[in-house]
């Protein structure tokens, strides 16, 4: 795809966006309590595609050297309105050149969205600083809601993309296999990998529903179960 054609598309998607609403911004903040465990906190920041800045929002308030990287132009105006004092780039990731390196760089639901995933890898790495971290999070195919839709004739199996995965502009779903896959693959070494969110239902069924406490209690409870839970996430370093 060319590059005016991807960034098209992202605008697009950034005209309708559903990342800061509902049972998906709770999710983002919810990640955010994973990475923070294992941040750097005397560090430096990197974020890649934060959207509106759900994530971005958090992470500003503990991160003082802290750059983002934006594709889509809507995107950026509302992330420089919102977070003046931030350095915003309006770049696909692909053409991002930084002159320096980065001790976290937050991948926050990116990986399901690239054409190659394994080339932004071998990219994030090389920005990553000596003993820095790679933390990223991605929807999980074998989440139970997915293996639900598939028993009802919803899906044709867990990797198809459904209805939300087209709207947020989803290329692919990865299981717990194929997301490690890709960060061995770039040249990264994993230090962890987990999950969180045992999301029985759809968003809409959730938000219709429940309760905050129990949206909490369920984002808690997908770290017992990391393999079936709605996201994963990889904590790597060089």
């Amino acid at each position: 795809m060319s590059k005016n054609q991807e960034i098209i598309n992202l605008d697009k998607i950034a005209k309708d966006s559903w990342y800061a609403k509902g049972a998906n911004a709770a999710t983002i903040k919810y990640s955010f309590e994973v990475f923070k465990r294992h941040f750097i906190l005397s560090g430096s920041l990197l974020e890649l595609g934060p959207a509106e800045g759900v994530m971005t929002q958090e992470l500003s308030k503990i991160f003082q050297d802290f750059t983002v990287v934006e594709g889509s132009p809507v995107f950026c105006e509302k992330l420089r309105d919102n977070f003046p004092q931030m350095k915003v780039i309006e770049s696909l990731f692909e053409n991002f050149n930084p002159n320096r390196t980065f001790d976290n760089i937050v991948l926050g639901h990116i990986l399901e969205h690239v054409e190659n995933p394994v080339e932004i890898l071998k990219l994030a790495r090389t920005w990553l600083s000596e003993n820095g971290k790679i933390l990223a999070a991605v929807p999980n195919a074998n989440s139970i809601h997915r293996q639900a839709a598939v028993s009802m004739g919803l899906l044709s199996d867990v990797y198809q993309l459904n209805e939300t995965d087209i709207h947020h502009g989803h290329r692919r779903v990865y299981d717990f296999e194929s997301f490690k896959k890709d960060f061995l693959e770039s040249g990264l070494k994993i230090v962890c990998q987990g999950g969180y969110w045992l999301k029985p239902l759809s968003n809409k069924q959730i938000e219709e529903t429940w309760s905050q406490e129990m949206l909490e209690a369920f984002m808690k409870l997908g770290e017992k179960y990391p393999e079936i839970a709605a996201e994963t996430y990889i904590i790597a370093q060089k």
